[in-house]
């Protein structure tokens, strides 16, 4: 069952956990989150779930943008009403172009984390804050570099 939409875009960063990456990014995209059957909530509301994530953007760096499509399991911690949420996740992401000047993600197919946390603004509004880490893992070797991205959402929950 579709959960929420959402549009998020780049709010700043350049190091890959904790190191510098040479381009610098902005990425831009839209998400739908679709629940999955497993979770736990007390009868006060709140406790855990399931879902996954899926989205479809733009990356940008050093003068060349990639079509960036994502599918990431999360497990999410809050209300039952999924207003209130904290998620983490792991998955996967495919590149149209994985150079971007000096930078090479090493190939198309990329991992991809993630941790959010959204809070409700008004109705079926939210704002959200999202990191998501993009990352070959060292699959293409040791020359790869990944980003990191801080993200800012606006959430249309269903």
């Amino acid at each position: 069952m579709l959960e929420d939409v959402s549009a998020r875009f780049r709010l700043s960063e350049q190091t890959v956990l904790g190191d510098d990456a040479p381009e610098e990014f902005d990425a831009y995209d839209v998400a739908a989150n679709f629940l999955l059957p497993w979770d736990y909530y007390s009868d006060g509301g709140w406790g855990i779930g399931s879902e996954v994530m899926f989205s479809v953007g733009l990356l940008r760096g050093a003068g060349e943008t990639a079509l960036v499509v994502s599918a990431v399991p999360e497990i999410t911690f809050g209300s039952e009403d999924g207003r209130f949420q904290l998620d983490l996740g792991a998955g996967f992401a495919l590149f149209s172009r994985h150079q971007f000047g000096v930078q090479d993600f090493g190939g198309p197919f990329q991992f991809a984390l993630t941790a959010g946390l959204r809070i409700p603004i008004y109705k079926q509004w939210g704002l959200g804050y999202r990191f998501q880490h993009y990352s070959d893992a060292g699959v293409n070797g040791p020359d790869t570099t990944g980003a990191d991205l801080h993200m800012l959402e606006v959430v249309y929950r269903f």
